[in-house]
């Protein structure tokens, strides 16, 4: 029996309004708004920013002014004190810790119930909707879904925060999700929410080795670890001898590409499906409708107004002027209190009539130290295929710049750590540094002749280089990721102290 069968036509319900994005993005967008700013209405916000005269996105646009964290942090700060109304209507006791800010802070996104319900549990309702109707024959209620997750830890005191749940975003979905869910998931809350990596991953190995598992859920790099262990555990080289029936990993977090190779050498591609989705601790965004292309369908329904900055402006486009093939930086607005919030993500637009983007990288993840502008896309791509051509696959990476002497010209210094290394590291540097100038016509540029860059240096970093550096820092765990690039080197520098041969 496929239960799968009789769940399907509750979520292909939901295709009809997906339909709707090809030709009604700006008024399904405006009611988003709308929708929105008479909820803000009732916060202490709203009436700071005067949203009781405010009835279209002109004049929300000539009001609210761009808002980065520093803005928002005391009015967050009340909320996890327990004061009610402040950027929300209500009271929030759920909050999303997620990667510092400039001043060094991590930053504290409030989980509405609002937000909850109109977005993060919406948008995976999305994914699983795409899969089904991309794959007629899914027999994914037939087993469980493996849900690799975060935990509560934070960098709150105590008193800060004695009413509030403060977490890794994901925490906060399985701690809130309907218990019904949890008869279709595993591991169990307890386990999903430990907060040692060391305990957790084989506490995670032991709750998972013996089910049939049809679906995972995670970023990309984490759950590689575990299957890795898995696999180790039950003496197998290939995924599907230990959950015969999986069929498809629901991925994001971070560019899946590096890892692709990867997943092929230990799980039968005939046989594995692969969706994206772009879902971040401010929102659930987008997600990929297809399994051949690389752009994700933006959510233009769920809870969620969406701007974009052209780079090098500062002025704000909402969804309905974009054009394609064009580099936006994403602005949100949405039901968790954020008012037109810079995600530090830019975005490609793939198509318009729907809105299909593909992320970019984050506007504070490149390397332009020598006019070159290379972003995370170019060395997530070029990286790819110098993998493709030498036979070698990538764990994890970094990469920063070496800067220009009086005796040496500058470069690019990689840190890879490989699962399979090359046999020649310096036709690999090669291999790569071309890929990067195909990538980058900047980089090329200033590639040209070694008069201003030299090539790029690859320095190979020892096995769990990138984990103890994670675990230096207090962010060990199934939700952290390593920075790729950085414009100055104390990243990469730190990085490089735990290199132990």
């Amino acid at each position: 029996m496929n239960p799968t069968r009789f769940i399907r036509p509750f979520f292909l319900k939901r295709l009809s309004a997906i339909r709707q994005f090809s030709d009604r993005t700006e008024e399904i967008q405006r009611a988003q708004l709308r929708q929105m700013i008479t909820a803000g209405r009732l916060t202490l916000w709203g009436r700071d920013h005067g949203f009781s005269k405010i009835d279209s996105y002109e004049q929300f646009a000539a009001t609210v002014p761009l808002n980065h964290y520093d803005h928002f942090r005391p009015y967050v700060m009340r909320m996890i004190r327990g004061e009610k109304n402040v950027l929300w209507p209500g009271k929030v006791r759920r909050f999303a810790q997620s990667s510092g800010t400039s001043d060094g802070k991590s930053k504290y996104i409030p989980v509405t119930d609002d937000s909850l319900r109109l977005n993060h549990y919406h948008g995976s309702r999305d994914v699983v909707t795409h899969y089904l109707n991309l794959n007629p024959d899914s027999r994914i209620f037939s087993g469980k879904a493996f849900i690799l997750g975060g935990s509560f830890a934070n960098e709150l005191s105590t008193e800060a925060h004695s009413r509030a749940r403060v977490g890794d975003l994901s925490a906060n979905l399985i701690e809130a999700i309907n218990p019904i869910a949890n008869i279709a998931r595993i591991p169990s809350k307890r386990i999903a929410l430990m907060e040692d990596w060391t305990e957790k991953l084989p506490a995670l190995v032991e709750a998972s080795i013996d089910r049939d598992v049809t679906n995972i859920s995670g970023v990309p790099s984490w759950f590689l670890k575990v299957l890795q262990e898995i696999m180790a555990r039950k003496r197998v080289s290939e995924l599907h001898e230990v959950w015969p029936n999986l069929e498809v990993f629901f991925h994001g977090g971070i560019s899946f590409d590096p890892y692709r190779e990867l997943y092929n050498s230990i799980i039968d591609p005939k046989r594995m499906h692969y969706l994206e989705t772009y879902n971040a601790s401010e929102g659930f965004f987008a997600v990929s409708d297809s399994f051949e292309s690389k752009s994700m369908l933006l959510i233009i329904d769920g809870g969620v107004f969406f701007e974009f900055k052209p780079l090098g402006s500062e002025q704000l486009l909402p969804a309905w002027e974009v054009e394609s093939g064009k580099i936006y930086e994403l602005i949100i607005t949405a039901s968790n209190g954020l008012w037109r919030f810079p995600l530090g993500d830019t975005v490609r637009i793939e198509s318009v009539n729907p809105i299909r983007i593909s992320i970019a990288g984050r506007t504070k993840s490149f390397i332009n130290a020598f006019g070159e502008e290379v972003m995370v896309h170019n060395t997530d791509a070029a990286l790819t295929k110098a993998c493709a051509k030498l036979g070698c696959k990538v764990m994890n990476y970094t990469a920063a710049p070496v800067f220009t002497t009086c005796r040496t010209r500058g470069r690019h210094q990689w840190l890879i750590e490989f699962a399979i290394p090359p046999s020649d590291l310096n036709r690999f540097e090669a291999t790569l540094d071309h890929e990067l100038c195909m990538e980058n016509s900047d980089y090329q540029a200033k590639r040209a002749g070694n008069i201003f860059l030299d090539p790029l240096t690859v320095t190979v970093a020892s096995d769990g280089l990138f984990d103890r550096w994670l675990a230096s820092t207090g962010k060990l765990g199934g939700q952290r990721k390593i920075p790729r690039l950085a414009n100055d080197r104390h990243l990469i520098d730190a990085m490089l102290g735990f290199n132990n041969p």
